[in-house]
């Protein structure tokens, strides 16, 4: 899932700000915030006392509620309570049955069978059959759909490329036996597949529902164990338990998301929602033992990856030495201890830790400034005065430069010679179109959809991938990616992968930041909100015990 890095600074005082995730929704991470909207009066929230079994977050509300279309944190813990798939993952992120009971792969690992449950029913009561699957996944491959995603995750089933490119108008590799019984047929063995099918683009849709017009996802119809109550824009969202849910129901009646309703850390504090992220201005306050927040605070590692990525297509991050010189003169270890206070870990390669393939030991951009510039000296361009204009695109609003960012520009600077400028776009253009508007640099954030370091290596920087923003391509990388894929014995897997890394790292695509760590502060009376490694909580396990 994608998210932009933006502002850091000035938390109280902005409409719109965030660190790193600006996307993302405000009860995750500290110092990778959400927007954050700043309201001088909100009535509505004195005037509303929550019942015992309402669950109150803060939020901006999601992008979209199309499970098709979004690819980004916002819109992403919405859709996954309101929508379901065949598979998900479970608290240890294994994948397991959900609407599918059950499913066998073929002995070549090409062809899957899934096994539906039979008390599956959309919100309004019709019953879910293997032939809204097939619906689903065509819909996301139509162009018309407009899905980033698609290609990502149902593009290694037959047919898909084919739809994806506008040439049929069919998935032929789903094949539907029966109601109940799904067949997919993947082009060749993907190890990761299964995982894939865990992701919102994968969810089922109601046909009918999206008949009704663009603007159907509005009032969704979905098969999760929530559903949309009511939406008033830039007020409130709930989400109500679905009584007739086939899994294990809520334990919440609703869950209250307030839109825009003031600066979260004061809603918390004064009783008006029930988590909050904490951000990096509040660590100092949060950490401190005579303060009592410090006992409600939860801290959890997320397998995330923040970066700089270039775009290795044109002038002058072509050039190898360019992009390594521009890794060496960042002062990485300063920006995570001051600017972060060390309420995010500085990244060593590109797999996050805790992933399976991680390894400690690789951490290829010291900061060494004299090695900077002795690379950017063997380049085919010989100086900074013989660089072309540099430009950065970030994420954000108002012209505001995260302070990490003007430190990666003062680096630049300081010790290459380099002046970099910068282009922002407003969110929803950068999460969504930053392929097009992409600049010879741009700054994003990345958490797993599934754990794999395909969702890294290969997700991200793969030839051919849509969010290969970078650009990049490596001959050697892709087979090795291709390899790993097909492998079934799990540790030769990751040492495919782990080469795969090195090379990457060698030929650097992009300068690896910070790994991300969650820390929300939960009310006393709240029981069972988590975030996941991902930085999802699972709402259907949080039980409220309101005074």
């Amino acid at each position: 899932m994608r998210n932009p890095l933006v502002s850091l600074r000035d938390l109280m005082n902005r409409r719109r700000h965030g660190a790193m995730a600006v996307i993302r929704p405000l009860l995750l991470a500290a110092g990778m915030l959400s927007l954050l909207i700043t309201v001088a009066c909100t009535p509505e929230v004195d005037d509303l006392r929550p019942a015992a079994s309402v669950l109150r977050l803060s939020d901006v509300g999601p992008i979209t509620l199309d499970p098709a279309v979004a690819g980004e944190m916002s819109s992403h813990v919405y859709i996954t309570h309101l929508y379901s798939g065949l598979v998900k993952l479970d608290e240890d992120l294994h994948v397991v049955a959900d609407i599918a009971h059950d499913w066998t792969v073929s002995a070549d690992g090409t062809r899957y069978t899934f096994e539906l449950r039979d008390d599956v029913r959309f919100h309004s009561g019709r019953a879910v059959t293997a032939a809204d699957f097939k619906y689903s996944w065509e819909r996301a491959c139509d162009p018309a759909t407009g899905s980033g995603t698609a290609p990502i995750y149902l593009g290694d089933i037959v047919g898909a490329q084919e739809m994806l490119a506008g040439d049929a108008t069919e998935l032929r590799g789903v094949t539907v036996l029966d109601d109940h019984t799904l067949q997919v047929d993947i082009e060749s063995p993907r190890s990761y597949f299964i995982d894939k099918l865990t992701y919102t683009t994968a969810y089922v849709v109601d046909r009918e529902t999206v008949a009704g017009g663009p603007n159907w996802w509005r009032e969704p119809n979905g098969t999760g164990p929530f559903t949309l109550a009511r939406w008033e824009q830039g007020n409130v969202l709930e989400l109500r338990r679905n009584a007739d849910y086939y899994g294990t129901p809520a334990l919440v009646d609703a869950v209250e998301f307030l839109l825009l309703a003031g600066v979260p850390m004061t809603l918390y504090e004064q009783g008006h929602i029930d988590v909050v992220s904490v951000y990096t201005a509040y660590m100092d306050q949060v950490t401190d033992p005579a303060n009592p927040l410090h006992l409600e605070l939860v801290s959890t590692p997320e397998l995330s990856l923040y970066y700089i990525g270039f775009d290795v297509t044109k002038p002058p991050f072509d050039d190898v030495y360019v992009r390594l010189a521009f890794c060496h003169a960042v002062d990485r270890e300063r920006i995570v201890s001051v600017l972060f206070k060390d309420s995010v870990k500085r990244a060593g390669g590109l797999l996050p830790e805790g992933l399976p393939g991680f390894d400690p030991n690789v951490d290829p951009y010291a900061y060494d400034p004299d090695l900077a510039r002795m690379l950017l000296e063997q380049s085919s361009y010989g100086s900074a005065e013989a660089l072309p204009p540099i430009r950065i695109t970030l994420s954000g609003y108002a012209n505001h430069v995260p302070s990490y960012i003007a430190a990666a520009m003062r680096g630049w600077k300081d010790h290459l010679g380099v002046e970099v400028s910068v282009r922002q776009l407003e969110p929803e253009v950068f999460l969504y179109h930053i392929q097009d508007e992409r600049d010879e640099m741009y700054s994003m954030g990345w958490i797993a959809d599934y754990p794999s370091p395909q969702n890294f290596l290969g997700t991200l920087f793969s030839a051919g991938e849509s969010y290969n923003i970078s650009g990049y391509h490596n001959p050697d990388f892709e087979a090795l990616l291709l390899q790993a894929a097909a492998e079934t014995d799990e540790e030769r897997q990751l040492d495919l992968y782990r080469r795969a890394e090195q090379l990457a790292l060698e030929d650097p695509p992009a300068l690896p930041l910070m790994y991300g760590v969650n820390h929300v502060l939960v009310k006393p009376y709240v029981s069972g909100f988590e975030l996941n490694p991902m930085g999802v909580p699972d709402l259907t396990r949080v039980s409220v015990d309101r005074p």
